[in-house]
């Protein structure tokens, strides 16, 4: 029987510091993915501190705490499409798996059963989109070994979290990480730093493939009102730049009379990050 090949692609969101914006562009870069007419899961793979929820007004009844009960349980048998929470506004929709609502679940969280939990994801939706912790966990490196996309996001309002970014690109290079499913995105490029950009990419010994714009007030009014930017009725230069984000970083333009757009699959090669980063087996 000849082995089943998964085409849905996962878009992950990572970051070396903390409050650089990853929860606000993932959750819209999921609503936009949604919008398009797209079947969607945002995972919430912050696990201590997950705030996807929080930004889209959610309740949820399950997460992946329950999702890891259920699998040790059920096995085979057990069914991840219900652990998801809908997210709805008007005529869009999309699912979340939400992370843990207890500290103490976070820490019992393990990699293998939620390595399973997104290729079962893969198989019942178009596109994936995940928000990470700030770190280099071994869950957030089976996940970049996943996915097709990454997008990792940074500020320069303080230096220290430019030399987090500069150390965790040079980490990813050091493991022969695929640079090619690598995006380095600047977030709140405009807003007001005595640090010159030129200092900026000079640390990071390259340019950003994407500088989104500051917009606090706009932000700030989506978190309030739990309704992701790109589905309010009123556009914005933050809201359009995130739009072409999404639509650079999955190598299309979104055309309303087209169809879904082909999918794709990366395939790993030289084992995962684990094994390259510890010099182990995973």
């Amino acid at each position: 029987m000849a082995e089943e090949t998964i085409s849905c692609p996962i878009i992950t969101f990572f970051s070396t510091a903390s409050s650089v914006g990853k929860t606000l562009v993932s959750t819209n870069s999921a609503a936009e993915l949604a919008r398009e007419g797209y079947s969607v899961c945002l995972v919430d793979f912050d696990l201590q501190f997950g705030d996807v929820c929080n930004y889209l007004q959610l309740m949820p009844e399950n997460t992946v705490a329950d999702v890891q009960q259920g699998m040790a349980s059920e096995g085979a048998d057990c069914q991840i499409q219900d652990y998801l929470t809908v997210y709805e506004h008007e005529n869009v929709q999309f699912e979340v798996m939400a992370a843990p609502l207890k500290l103490e679940e976070a820490y019992n969280i393990k990699t293998s059963p939620m390595k399973i939990m997104l290729q079962q994801l893969q198989k019942m939706f178009d596109y994936i989109v995940v928000d990470t912790t700030s770190m280099f966990s071994e869950l957030n490196l089976a996940v970049l070994d996943m996915s097709t996309v990454v997008i990792f996001l940074g500020i320069r309002d303080f230096f220290p979290t430019i030399k987090n970014m500069s150390i965790g690109n040079e980490t990813l290079k050091n493991l022969h990480y695929d640079q090619n499913k690598l995006r380095i995105v600047l977030n709140r490029g405009d807003s007001q730093s005595d640090i010159p950009m030129e200092l900026v990419t000079k640390t990071l010994g390259e340019d950003f493939y994407y500088i989104l714009p500051n917009d606090f007030r706009v932000a700030n009014h989506s978190i309030k009102s739990g309704v992701p930017l790109v589905l309010e009725q009123e556009n914005n230069r933050l809201s359009d730049a995130l739009r072409e984000l999404v639509s650079q970083s999955t190598n299309q333009e979104y055309r309303p009379e087209d169809g879904p757009m082909e999918t794709y699959h990366h395939e790993n090669s030289g084992g995962g990050f684990l094994s390259r980063l510890f010099g182990g087996k995973e």
